[in-house]
């Protein structure tokens, strides 16, 4: 029995150690500041602190991935959860979106923020300087409704 089990804890640690050599793309493709959110909407130094140390590591092309984030399985994870925010936001490519989108993209991320889904938890709980108090979360979401009026998208 006990045979088994070591056998076993081999076979375990040998995976883990080939999962290693499955590449996972964590590049940041370069900012055009032609169509970055930062550059296009002259974010205001208050709003802009709170997107870069909430928002960017997902919503953005400047992550700063962890140390965590290269040692497999959690880095697939890391890499999937950033694609999959990047899809729904990124501030790098925001003059690219037409303007229902940007529409739909301000009001969907000033509910968030709001209702407290984003950052989301288990980011936060990684990264607790990305924790929004309630004035930081009135001033995005008030940012963000001042851009869907502003602009009429």
């Amino acid at each position: 029995m006990m045979k088994t089990w070591i056998k076993v804890l081999g076979y375990v640690a040998a995976g883990v150690l080939l999962i290693q050599l499955i590449p996972v793309d964590q590049s940041n493709p370069p900012v055009d500041k032609t169509v970055n959110f930062m550059d296009l909407q002259k974010t205001p130094a208050s709003v802009r602190q709170i997107i870069e140390k909430s928002c960017y590591d997902c919503h953005s092309f400047e992550t700063k991935y962890p140390p965590v984030a290269k040692i497999a399985p959690i880095s697939w994870s890391i890499a999937h959860n950033v694609q999959k925010a990047r899809e729904n936001l990124n501030f790098s490519t925001w003059g690219l979106y037409n303007s229902d989108q940007k529409k739909d993209i301000l009001k969907r991320a000033a509910e968030m923020v709001e209702e407290k889904k984003m950052p989301v938890p288990g980011y936060i709980a990684q990264h607790p300087e990305a924790r929004l108090n309630m004035e930081q979360r009135k001033a995005l979401s008030s940012f963000f409704k001042e851009m869907l009026e502003e602009h009429q998208y």
